[in-house]
């Protein structure tokens, strides 16, 4: 499983981003991966970086068919080849921080 971080911020549109981030994270869903907002970010999940890097595009290109004139997107890619790794297992491995 391949976890990423996703920020696509829009510039100049205002001060309020939500509507755009909404088309983000539909776009993203369309193509399978798991998808999970947050309040600064969105962590997406997939079993290969080719699908992430799919839906982070299918994201980018979404944003800019609104007319957004400048779109920058960040990708943080956490690609675990060891065991398998998901955003619920990395949070549980936090649980141990919690009990010290």
């Amino acid at each position: 499983m391949v976890i990423a971080q996703v920020v696509v911020s829009v510039l100049g549109e205002g001060t309020s981003v939500s509507r755009y981030v909404r088309i983000a994270l539909k776009s993203m869903e369309e193509g399978g991966v798991k998808v999970t907002p947050g309040p600064m970010s969105t962590v997406i999940e997939a079993e290969t970086v080719e699908e992430i890097l799919e839906a982070v595009k299918r994201a980018h290109l979404a944003v800019a068919e609104t007319g957004a004139k400048r779109i920058i997107t960040e990708l943080k890619i956490d690609d675990r080849r060891d065991k398998k790794a998901t955003a619920e297992t990395k949070l549980k491995a936090l649980e141990r921080f919690e009990a010290d």
